[in-house]
Formats: C-alpha cells, structure tokens, sequence
C-alpha cells in the first residue's frame, strides 16, 4: 500500500543528511600562504581569515564571502533550471 507520508520521511533525512554534510564541512580548515598573503579556507567554501604581511583584512574576507555566495546562488539557479543533478544522468 502507498504511504505518501514515507516520502516525507525520506526527505527529512536526506535533510538531515545534508546538513550533517555541511556541519563537518565547516570544520575542515585549509590554509595557503604564499607572497606574504595567508588564507584559511573552510570545507563549505567560506573564507575564514585573510592575513597579508602578518595584518588581518576583514574587508576583503567579506568582499571574497559573498562573491563565493553569490556565485553558488547562481550555480544553484542555473541547477534547478536544467534539471538539478537529474540532468547529469539523463533525467530531468
């Protein structure tokens, strides 16, 4: 028998799931320093500190931020307008 409330549960944990993603993600750290400038980098993307020449600049770790955000806005639009990840395997 269909149970229509089974898709809802399938949805929350795949919720669920994503979230648990995201939450190790933010804990993954990356650092590059190079010429003088050094860049701590999350998993999920996020520019944690900018420092060069040994100085902290919050401005451009903001600049960097929402340029990041802005783009996976876009990314995520131009997704769901060609059929998300579906559309990678032949669905739509």
């Amino acid at each position: 028998m269909f149970n229509p409330l089974q898709g809802i549960s399938d949805l929350k944990k795949m919720r669920d799931q994503a979230m648990n993603i995201q939450n190790a993600l933010k804990k993954i750290t990356t650092t590059v320093e190079k010429h003088g400038v050094k860049i701590m980098v999350r998993g999920d993307q996020h520019i944690e500190s900018i420092e060069s020449n040994g100085k902290s600049d919050n401005d451009i770790r903001e600049a960097v931020n929402e340029a990041i955000k802005k783009s996976q806005e876009e990314a995520a639009k131009y997704l769901a307008a060609n059929g998300g990840l579906g559309g990678m395997f032949g669905g739509k």
